[in-house]
């Protein structure tokens, strides 16, 4: 990489907006065994647009509870800590988006295609030894961020790349490696570094690329959910390629790509939950 590259994608990454401190303290709060829901309910009654955002999901037609709730201490009687850790996190990442780009991606297709595959990777982590459910929860939603990276910063080159993997049928990856000479993953590693996450999640993003692809039982996860969430046409992230598992991931995973969608029934009704959360 040359130094011009290297100090363009650090001046990219450092545009990116901070996340939030009180979606920071709910990921905090998810790791600690003694945190409570009512320590969640603290942090959250302090942030207006996550509290507004959280009732607005929890009184969709989706959920169709009795009554209307109008706190988070309800919420998260109704709809559990898990789906209201989700949820927060989901409005962070979705608060960060761009309305619109010069790059011509399109963000709400892309943003059903990353829930879709943090639910997915989330599902998967119940199979394997050694991953947490909510760090491939958080690791699939943001497995795609350095997209929308290129898409703010670099639109012209992302662009080209986007337009030459469609032309071509071949990996978004590959044509973003011959574009700018690097791809979303490592500029996604770079901002998950940024945001102070855990190193074995800045792992998982930076190397989840069949040529760089690390064996891990969390990159198993985050990689298996990509290609479900793309095989199932689960939202849009500007690469239709889909990579068969390879042997490590087949091993771990308990099966190939067509052996997983098998095993893991009606995906849809999770899809139509990532369609609720993409309306914030």
């Amino acid at each position: 990489m040359t130094p011009e590259l290297s100090q363009k994608l650090a001046t990219a990454v450092d545009g990116m907006p901070a996340f939030p401190k009180s979606v920071q303290r709910i990921l905090e709060l998810t790791r600690d065994v003694n945190s409570t829901p009512k320590d969640l309910v603290e942090v959250i009654d302090k942030d207006p647009v996550v509290t507004v955002k959280i009732l607005k999901v929890v009184n969709s037609a989706y959920y169709s509870l009795p009554k209307q709730i109008t706190s988070i201490g309800h919420s998260v009687v109704y709809l559990g800590f898990n789906t209201i850790k989700n949820l927060a996190l989901s409005i962070a990442a979705i608060g960060m988006l761009p309305k619109d780009n010069a790059a011509g991606f399109d963000v709400q297709q892309y943003l059903l295609h990353s829930l879709a595959t943090a639910a997915i990777a989330k599902q998967l982590a119940s199979r394997v030894d050694d991953a947490d459910p909510m760090d491939c929860f958080i690791a699939g939603l943001l497995h795609d961020f350095g997209k929308v990276v290129f898409a703010q910063f670099m639109p012209q080159e992302f662009k080209k790349a986007l337009q030459a993997s469609q032309d071509n049928s071949s990996s978004l990856h590959a044509a973003l490696q011959k574009e700018i000479g690097t791809d979303h993953a490592f500029v996604g590693g770079m901002l998950v570094e940024k945001w102070r996450f855990a190193p074995h999640l800045v792992e998982t993003i930076r190397h989840q690329h069949l040529a760089d692809l690390k064996d891990t039982d969390m990159i198993a996860c985050v990689f298996g959910a990509n290609q479900i969430s793309k095989k199932l046409n689960f939202g849009f992230g500007g690469n239709s390629c889909i990579d068969e598992f390879p042997a490590a991931i087949q091993k771990r995973l308990d099966g190939t790509l067509d052996e997983v969608v098998a095993s893991m029934g009606d995906l849809n009704p999770l899809f139509e939950e990532a369609k609720i959360f993409a309306k914030l």
